[in-house]
């Protein structure tokens, strides 16, 4: 991909610029942006073709910078592009341009196309999320991710003067940093073990098996009793097949696994806890769980 003004800073002229178009040698992708080749364009391409168009210090940002590190599974169907707050881009249809006061901060200093810091690109799309529980979904996917850490995404957080849902994000920040890599091990920390006083489990255990190592979701080790949290995504049979293995390696350590998906997680939080409880006691907790704050909450105070 070309620009004019770059191709006339090699040396062709406007006339050869003109002539490559004719011979169907160059793309006309948008005025004064080029292809020097023919046919479909890449994705990356088009990318390029959006910032050359979109002129100097323009970066890739939002959803399309995740999209460049891995945090999207598809492209972004909307190209977002960050510029300097004094500059006004022209339209380009597809593409959203976005303002930014700190441009020359929030830049990622060699990663190409151009595009925002992984932290930046995280921070933009929380505070894009329609609510506070998809926000959160950001960070705590980034981490999982290990595209950066929770301690660089609160640096970044920190460094904006306006942040909606600032306290908590940095609190989800800090159970993220724990080992809460997913929505689902957030609600569970928060709606379940947190909210009826079980005991804190550890966060991404690691248990030696056959295969190789496995990092359990939650493990409660004094009391041998481990929680796996699957997600959204139903399992196919292969992946059916490695929970039921892990499951089964766990009971031939000693130890008791429990496995639960989102739906009870998000929709039976208080049944879970009083499930969980019943087994902590059979093991060794010596605690009760106590009623959440919901009123309709199924533990009763003992």
């Amino acid at each position: 991909m070309v620009s004019r003004r770059q191709a006339l800073g090699r040396g062709i002229t406007d006339g050869q610029v003109e002539a490559n178009i004719a011979a169907k040698r160059w793309v006309r992708v948008f005025p004064g942006v080029f292809a020097t080749f023919s046919g479909p364009l890449p994705r990356e391409a088009q990318l390029w073709a959006v910032l050359l168009r979109a002129g100097p210090g323009a970066m890739l940002s939002h959803d399309t910078a995740a999209e460049l590190v891995g945090l999207l599974e598809r492209p972004s169907p909307t190209i977002h592009v960050t510029v300097s707050y004094h500059r006004t881009p022209t339209p380009v249809p597809g593409v959203r341009f976005h303002r930014a006061t700190r441009a020359d901060l929030i830049r990622h200093p060699v990663r190409t196309p151009p595009q925002t810091r992984t932290e930046e690109t995280v921070i933009d799309l929380t505070q894009c999320s329609r609510t506070l529980d998809d926000a959160i979904g950001w960070l705590a996917r980034a981490v999982g991710a290990r595209v950066t850490t929770a301690s660089r995404l609160e640096s970044a957080l920190h460094a904006r003067p306006r942040v909606r849902w600032r306290k908590a994000l940095t609190g989800a920040l800090h159970d993220v940093a724990e080992g809460c890599h997913s929505v689902l091990e957030l609600a569970y920390l928060r709606d379940v073990e947190r909210a009826h006083g079980l005991p804190r489990g550890e966060r991404q255990a690691i248990r030696s098996r056959p295969g190789g190592p496995w990092y359990d979701d939650v493990f409660y080790r004094d009391y041998g009793v481990r929680v796996e949290l699957d997600g959204l995504i139903a399992h196919p049979p292969h992946a059916r097949a490695r929970d039921q293995w892990n499951d089964n390696s766990a009971v031939l350590a000693g130890h008791h696994p429990l496995r639960y998906r989102f739906a009870a997680v998000h929709d039976h939080p208080c049944d879970l806890a009083a499930e969980i409880a019943t087994l902590l006691q059979t093991t060794g907790w010596p605690n009760s769980p106590h009623p959440c704050r919901h009123p309709a909450c199924t533990i009763n105070q003992s």
